[in-house]
């Protein structure tokens, strides 16, 4: 019975390759889509909004917090995907119950490579999981970085939260050349104008998720932030560590490129 090891270091058993498989994070949905799984996944979350098609078409199994049990168990999976940070511990102790549960723990980069290639070899699809890799890869090697900024990126509002030095998205802008002025922090800690006013960042990126800032926040901001250019960015360009890293850099160049 093959044996598989998640990011946690747990060990799960898979009999097989899996032909149902519930997927629990946007990120990685959106990665067994191209991975070409469409006739394996049976259910999704209603965060998972990407592809469209699947979104529209794929069961949905509640939030990435509050998974309903009892849908996921009437799918009968053979696999589940969750991970770490976006999902309840307690919840996916309960879907343990039901199919083995691989856990993904991604803070950087490599972590994100890794679980690709996990996720390929766990679903049977090595090589397509080799091609996205080294397209991403590629992607990251050829970003050149001429200049160093500093940002604040904030992911929440009421009360305003940031992003840490120690998850993925502060890889992702130290990666396209922007230095988070919270980096000595941990997680997605609280802060206030006050520390956004003492930090003075060249920049204060407006996350599209997971709160929906929009245009009338940036001049809620701006006012208060006569230091800092304060700017709407595509959070899922900087907090999505699957497959849509393909996309990403030419992203991050155009970003540049509009503020430089």
């Amino acid at each position: 019975m093959p044996l598989f090891t998640d990011q946690l270091g747990r060990t799960i058993r898979v009999e097989s390759t899996p032909i149902s498989i519930v997927s629990l994070v946007p990120s990685q949905t959106e990665l067994l889509y191209d991975l070409g799984l469409d006739a394996n996944v049976s259910g999704i979350t209603k965060f998972c909004v990407h592809p469209e098609e699947w979104f529209r078409r794929k069961r949905r199994v509640g939030g990435t917090k509050n998974v309903h049990i009892d849908v996921v168990k009437e799918l009968n999976p053979d696999l589940i995907l969750a991970n770490k940070e976006e999902n309840v511990k307690a919840q996916i102790e309960a879907l343990e119950n039901i199919a083995p549960v691989w856990v993904s723990d991604v803070n950087n980069l490599d972590d994100a490579l890794q679980m690709i290639r996990s996720v390929g070899n766990i679903t049977g699809e090595n090589d397509n999981a080799t091609e996205i890799i080294q397209r991403i890869k590629a992607g990251f090697e050829n970003l050149i970085i001429s200049h160093q900024f500093s940002v604040a990126y904030l992911i929440w509002k009421g009360p305003y939260m940031t992003v840490g030095g120690d998850t993925f998205i502060t890889d992702m802008l130290t990666r396209s050349g922007f230095r988070n002025v919270f980096a000595d922090l941990r997680r997605y800690p609280e802060i206030d104008i006050e520390a956004l006013q003492k930090a003075k960042p060249d920049f204060v990126f407006l996350s599209s998720e997971p709160y929906p800032f929009k245009e009338k926040h940036i001049e809620e901001l701006q006012a208060q932030l006569p230091f800092s250019k304060v700017i709407l960015v595509d959070g899922e360009m900087f907090s999505w560590y699957g497959s849509r890293m393909v996309k990403a850099v030419d992203y991050f160049k155009r970003l540049v490129g509009d503020i430089a």
